[in-house]
């Protein structure tokens, strides 16, 4: 069959030498990273394999597939659970009927062939009862929207006759024991289908073996890919009922604007903005609405996505950043009166607690789509989920000309698209089952959810800052004037903490425009700010005569103390208007307390910025802590010592070095010195400082404001009097 839209990605060179479980695990990496065959997390594959039983030496069949919370596109070996047939076939004994489907998981485990501790899948029954040796269940947008068309069975029809791929049509059932036994009746009935849509939900394909099933999954979703687009492309501009607006030639400065404020709507989650043409068709269409208030039908969206997104209803043509912000917070108070409706409606004595009532996923027409998670991957896959519905609604409307189902309740059907039932949808979203899944996840980290911007991400202490922050859960903004620091940094952070975790700035901090657009930039990337620590700083060491030019006295005040002044007040404002707590650290020095010869530029602006701090923290209560942290001389890795430094440091203590020694090891030297003059005889390090600036940042000293919290080892010039 010619592929139109896919391509089969199978290599034969890459397989060989595979045992079946690892061509099962090829098959799947090849399906999940294609985001047009199914989502992330979503779909699950199978293999039923003869095995020999370790225990009685007899060949046995053994069911391997996706375990629970897997995701194809990334799956190993380890990821599928392994069960008996027998065992699994023989449940059907012990079955007592529907209401009572979801006590039959806590017996799959019992099933388990070879100890195998990966966790079962609430779909491992729908593969098992498939009487195939291998088994695709996916969920691509344009099998999706057949799916949740008010004709689908119709449509059906029409493909056969058009394409010859005959798919059954089953109706919407919750995935379980029930539905697994739904499928293995279907193809008792219909021995000569090439797969099976099940309504609102995905589809299945099989075949004998993995090649011939991938082969058949890929064959079946381009036919009714070339099917489906055929008839969105016909719709052309009626798509959606036309479009009633334009985007708006600033839409990316006015994002910049609001998503602080929506971000705080929302609540303690990152930010993800998406203005790409799918969604702007979508959301700038006269039937965005309707559509957007129905909600997603594949349970797998629906999950993530909730029962509806928030559609905010404002003037998209002349509207101002004030104007969005008060549409969006009228229609959250809208949406969660509605959400607790829709919970007292559905609840049943077991139900779990109500969860936030409040929407993860945000359209605005002629701006685009704001997303929200705990993460900036789920944050981001969250719009890529509503973009998925977008394109099931897209296929759904468009296939509005064969007669629908009968039976079908007129209020959840809009345009021929179908949604789920309420109650259906309040039983995937509050199910025990996924509520157990949700608590065996690992506990949050401290910083999680939190959007820290460094300023000064250079090597030493901006650096340590950034990994203990990232190491904690925050998300990173790192900046620095120097762009290629904050890209190294960035890049560090991401290989050792997750591509997603940091991302790069560069930024002038004696420069409020500068520094304003930094605390935008991230605002766009993540959300929002709630952390801010403040490393950058200048030292000029003085002439022969001890002294510095009076442009260098003004530099390191600039940078010093007017560059820690601007970059807290441009972050107070973000977490002003995200209406949420926060917290500044500013990074000082042992110098802003001790009077020594030869950098009184430096030290005076130290001692300054310490008072700083408690002008903040009195200027910023009681929403935003300003702490400050002052550390003796850090030599390690630090910009600010460099060998020309370095080695006059040595000269002037008459510290024995050798010329040919690295900038490291005299950097070391020096180093050892200013430690023997501390109380605790031990080095100020880089890790040390970072230390005491996530205490001050993260709520373990949540009463502590206004503070400077040495770092020195016990530095008694430093010693308040």
């Amino acid at each position: 069959m010619a592929l139109k839209y896919l391509k089969d990605l199978w290599v034969d060179a890459e397989t060989e030498g595979l045992d079946e479980p690892e061509l099962l695990r090829y098959r799947s990496n090849l399906l999940g990273r294609d985001l047009r065959l199914t989502n992330f997390g979503g779909g699950n594959t199978s293999a039923k394999l003869p095995t020999v039983d370790p225990v009685t030496g007899n060949t046995v069949e053994v069911l391997w597939v996706k375990g629970s919370g897997g995701d194809l596109g990334t799956i190993k070996r380890d990821g599928f659970s392994t069960l008996f047939m027998d065992s699994l076939n023989a449940l059907k004994k012990q079955y007592r009927g529907v209401e009572f489907e979801d006590e039959m998981v806590d017996r799959y485990p019992l099933c388990t062939f070879g100890a195998n501790p990966r966790a079962t899948s609430i779909d491992t029954p729908l593969h098992g009862f498939l009487p195939f040796p291998h088994v695709d269940h996916l969920h691509p947008d344009w099998a999706i929207a057949l799916a949740a068309c008010a004709n689908g069975p119709e449509q059906l029809k029409r493909l056969e006759a058009e394409t010859g791929i005959k798919l059954a049509w089953l109706p919407w059932k919750r995935p379980g024991f029930e539905l697994g036994l739904w499928l293995e009746n279907c193809v008792a009935a219909n021995p000569d289908l090439d797969g099976i849509i099940l309504g609102s939900h995905g589809l299945f394909t099989w075949g004998q073996t993995g090649r011939e099933s991938y082969l058949k999954t890929v064959e079946v979703v381009d036919t009714i890919g070339q099917y489906v687009i055929s008839r969105v492309e016909a719709a052309g501009d009626s798509l959606f009922g036309g479009q009633i607006t334009a985007a708006r030639p600033d839409a990316g400065e006015l994002a910049a604007d609001v998503i602080p404020a929506l971000r705080g709507l929302v609540g303690s989650f990152i930010g993800h903005f998406d203005a790409s043409a799918d969604v702007l068709r979508f959301i700038n269409s006269a039937r965005a609405k309707a559509l957007a208030w129905q909600g997603t039908s594949c349970p797998d969206h629906f999950v993530r996505t909730k029962v509806r997104p928030l559609f905010v209803e404002w003037d998209p043509v002349s509207g101002t950043a004030e104007d969005l912000i008060a549409a969006a917070e009228a229609g959250m108070v809208t949406y969660r009166a509605e959400y607790a409706a829709y919970y007292e409606e559905n609840k049943k004595p077991d139900s779990p607690a109500m969860r936030t009532p409040t929407p993860t996923v945000i359209l605005v027409p002629g701006v685009g789509m704001f997303s929200f998670g705990k993460n900036k991957p789920e944050a981001r896959r969250t719009g890529e989920f509503y973009i998925n519905a977008i394109h099931v609604m897209e296929g759904a409307t468009a296939l509005n000309d064969l007669p629908a189902q009968e039976g079908i309740p007129a209020d959840r059907v809009v345009d021929n698209y179908v949604a789920l039932p309420l109650s259906e949808a309040f039983g995937i979203e509050y199910w025990l089952l996924e509520e157990a899944k949700l608590q065996r996840m690992p506990p949050e980290k401290e910083l999680s959810r939190k959007v820290a911007v460094v300023v000064g991400a250079s090597p030493g202490i901006g650096i340590a800052v950034a990994e203990k922050f990232a190491k904690e859960g925050a998300h990173l903004v790192l900046a620095d004037i120097n762009l290629e620091l904050a890209k190294t940094a960035a890049e560090h952070v991401n290989k050792k903490f997750g591509g997603e975790t940091a991302v790069s700035a560069q930024v002038d901090c004696t420069n409020r425009d500068s520094v304003r657009q930094l605390m935008r930039s991230a605002s766009l990337a993540y959300g929002g700010v709630d952390l801010l620590v403040s490393v950058a700083a200048v030292f000029f060491p003085p002439d022969a005569t001890g002294r510095i030019t009076e442009d260098q006295w003004r530099k390191t005040f600039d940078v010093n103390l007017l560059g820690s002044m601007l970059a807290a007040d441009e972050a107070n404002r973000i977490i002003a208007a995200q209406k949420s707590e926060g917290s500044i650290v500013l990074i000082s020095s042992a110098n802003g307390v001790v009077a020594k010869k030869g950098s009184w530029a430096y030290d005076t602006s130290k001692s300054a910025l310490n008072h700083l701090v408690r002008e903040l923290a009195v200027e910023f209560a009681p929403l935003v802590r300003v702490n400050g942290v002052a550390p003796a001389s850090v030599v390690e890795g630090s910009l600010q010592f460099p060998r020309d430094r370095v080695l006059s440091s040595l000269a002037k203590y008459g510290i024995a070095y050798d010329e040919g020694e690295s900038t490291e090891a005299l950097r070391d030297r020096l180093s050892a010195y200013y430690s023997k003059r501390t109380l605790l005889h031990k080095k100020v390090t880089p890790a040390g400082v970072a230390e005491a600036a996530f205490l001050l940042a993260s709520s373990r000293l949540s009463l502590t404001t206004g503070q400077m919290l040495p770092v020195d080892a016990g530095l008694t010039e430093a010693f308040l009097r």
